[in-house]
C-alpha cells in the first residue's frame, strides 16, 4: 500500500521506500531518469546494434545442422511468451525452457500448454527437487534476507545456460527488456542474483541439505559460459517496439492466453512473496517500479498507476488466505513461524559471505580494459 506521507517522484510511482533514490530541484527521481536515458540510447541504436534481421540472420547461420538454434526460457509470463511468439514468428526454431519448481499457477501451466502447442514448439521442463528447494527458501527465510527469489532466479539462467551448451547453441532469447524492466531495482530491495557463495552460505548456516542438483551459475560460470562457449544472453524485446499491452492482445488472440494481475504472478510463490512478505516484512511494493515503466512508456497514466497502488497488492482477500494457507503448508510452516518471521528484523545479505567483492573487481577491471562483460 502507498504511504501519503512518503515523498514520491513526481513523474513515476518511485519513493522514499528506495533507500537510495535521489530527487531534482522538480521532485523528480534518479530511477525514471536514468529509465528514460536508457530508453531513449536503445531507440537512437536500434538499427546499429539491435537489428532484429541481423539477429534473426547470424541465429539462423548459427544453427545451420543443429537441431534447434535457439533456447527461449518460458515462465507463463507475457513478456517470455511473446517473446516466444514472435521468435517463432520470426522463422526460428527454438527449444522452450521451463523451470517447474513447484509453485506454477494453475494460469501459469495453462498459459505454457497452450503457447508449446499452438506454435509447435519443443518443451523442455526441468523440475527441480522439491526437497532440496524447500529447504533452501525456508534458510532464505530463516536468514530473514529480503531476496527470497534469487534462489529461482539465478537457477533460471542457469538451466537456460546448461541448454545451450547441452545443445552447442550460441543464443538465449530473454524475455527481459528494458521497456518493462529497464529500471534497476533498489539497491535494498534485491541482491545480485549469480550470487552463488551467498546462496550456498545462506543454505549451510540455516539447513542441513546438501546442494546436489539444484541449478546453479556463479560469476565465474557465467564468465566461461559468455566469453569461451560464447553464449550470448539477448534481450530479444529491445530488438522490437515493445509494448506490453499490445503484446498481451496478441497472445489472448492467438493462444487464447490469460492474464495475471501483476507481472510476476504466474507464480504462486512470487505472487504471494510479492504481494505480502515484501510489503508486510520489508516495506517494499515492487508494483511501484513496475507501473512507473508503464507510466514512462505512455501505456497508463501516473494517476491511473496511484489508483492500481492505493489498492491492496492482493485484490481478492480470498485469493490471499488461500495463497498464505498453500506457501505455509507447502514449506511446511505454522502460523506463529511465519508472524514470528514476518516481525522478525531484516538482515541484508552482505551479512553472508558474497560473490559482490569478485564482481566489482571485475568490473574495475572491465572499465581499464574496456572489455565487453555483462552482468
Amino acid at each position: 500500500m502507498k504511504d501519503s506521507k512518503l515523498k514520491t517522484c513526481t513523474r513515476c510511482l518511485m519513493d522514499r521506500t528506495a533507500t537510495d533514490i535521489k530527487f531534482d530541484t522538480n521532485d523528480i527521481c534518479n530511477f525514471c531518469t536514468d529509465y528514460l536515458i536508457k530508453t531513449e540510447k536503445l531507440k537512437k541504436s536500434k538499427d546499429a546494434l539491435f537489428n532484429i534481421d541481423k539477429l534473426v540472420e547470424k541465429i539462423k547461420k548459427d544453427g545451420i545442422g543443429k537441431e534447434y538454434d535457439c533456447i527461449v526460457g518460458v515462465s507463463g509470463g507475457v513478456d517470455s511468451s511473446f517473446t516466444l511468439f514472435k521468435v517463432k514468428e520470426l522463422g526460428l526454431r527454438p527449444l522452450a525452457v521451463h523451470l517447474d519448481n513447484g509453485w506454477n499457477s494453475e494460469t501459469a501451466v495453462s498459459n505454457i500448454k497452450n503457447l508449446v502447442t499452438k506454435l509447435n514448439v519443443d518443451l523442455y521442463t526441468h523440475v527441480i527437487d522439491w526437497n532440496e528447494n524447500k529447504e533452501m527458501q525456508l534458510a532464505f527465510f530463516k536468514a530473514n534476507v529480503v531476496d527470497i527469489e534469487m534462489i529461482m532466479d539465478n537457477a533460471q539462467a542457469a538451466l537456460n545456460f546448461k541448454m545451450a551448451k547441452k545443445y552447442n547453441l550460441h543464443y538465449i532469447l530473454s524475455g527481459s527488456n528494458t521497456a518493462t524492466e529497464g529500471i534497476i531495482a533498489p539497491k535494498s530491495w534485491v541482491h545480485y542474483k549469480f550470487d552463488v557463495r551467498n546462496i550456498k552460505d545462506i543454505v549451510s548456516k540455516f539447513s542441513s541439505i546438501k546442494i546436489k542438483t539444484h541449478p546453479l551459475i556463479s560469476t565465474l560460470d557465467y564468465i566461461l559460459l559468455t566469453k569461451i562457449y560464447k553464449i550470448k544472453w539477448e534481450y530479444f524485446l529491445d530488438y522490437l517496439d515493445y509494448n506490453k499491452s499490445e503484446a498481451l492482445a496478441v497472445l489472448v488472440n492467438a493462444i487464447n492466453y490469460k492474464p495475471y494481475e501483476h507481472k510476476h504472478y504466474e507464480s504462486v510463490f512470487t505472487r504471494f512473496y510479492q504481494g505480502y512478505i515484501l510489503p508486510n516484512k520489508f516495506n517494499i511494493d515492487k508494483r511501484k517500479m513496475h507501473l512507473s515503466m508503464l507510466i514512462l512508456n505512455n501505456e497508463i497514466t501516473r494517476d491511473e498507476g496511484i489508483k492500481i497502488i492505493n489498492k491492496n497488492p492482493y485484490s481478492d482477500s480470498e485469493l490471499l488466505r488461500r495463497d498464505k494457507e498453500f506457501v505455509q503448508k507447502k514449506l511446511g510452516i505454522t502460523d506463529s513461524e511465519f508472524e514470528k518471521y514476518i516481525s522478525s528484523k531484516e538482515v541484508t545479505h552482505e551479512n553472508y559471505k558474497s560473490e559482490v567483492i569478485l564482481l566489482n573487481s571485475l568490473l574495475k577491471i572491465k572499465s581499464i580494459f574496456k572489455k565487453n562483460i555483462q552482468f
